[in-house]
């Protein structure tokens, strides 16, 4: 099964956002190369809010390129079997962290957002992983800063969309 296949049935079978979702699916059915960053329509993107739900804190990252605290996460690579590996390697990647688990039960956001020429959007899935509790971050060169900030202190931090993700994640646990 391509990458491709797998986030259509990943979309299909996520139940929120009915909107949302029939953008990112007719956005597949429509561009084949939708999976990849060269796709200038947009394309899909994997992200995960690693989670230290014994403490109630979540680790995000001062993205280098951006300037803003996010979760961690970016584009699918030709080596993703899944769009659930590719937002835990994207998780393992920006956090450094060993032993990271996925969140049962398949995504728990999406997000759509406008994104620099040549490419228009960034059409995320949003995952949710768990980090162990002997977690050791480690900061990736595609980061200024990594940080735990209390569930609380998110909103003070980071935009709309990633206080809508840690609501979403809480939620879920």
């Amino acid at each position: 099964m391509s990458l491709h296949d797998d986030a259509v049935l990943v979309l299909k079978g996520y139940g929120d956002q009915p909107e949302l979702r029939r953008t990112y699916l007719e956005h597949l059915d429509t561009h084949p190369d939708g999976m990849w960053k060269a796709c200038e329509a947009g394309h899909l993107t994997a992200s995960a809010l690693v989670v230290d739900p014994e403490r109630g804190r979540v680790l995000l990252t001062l993205h280098r390129k951006l300037g803003m605290w996010l979760q961690m996460g970016g584009h699918c690579e030709p080596g993703d079997a899944t769009v659930e590996r590719a937002a835990l390697r994207e998780a393992a990647e920006e956090s450094g962290i060993a032993g990271l688990e996925l969140l049962a039960g398949g995504p728990v956001r999406l997000d759509r957002h406008a994104i620099p020429a040549p490419c228009h959007w960034h059409l995320d899935v949003q995952y949710v992983a768990l980090a162990p509790s002997d977690a050791v971050e480690a900061i990736s060169d595609e980061s200024l800063d990594l940080r735990w900030f209390g569930y609380d202190e998110v909103a003070d931090v980071a935009d709309a969309s990633v206080v809508r993700l840690v609501d979403a994640a809480r939620a879920a646990l």
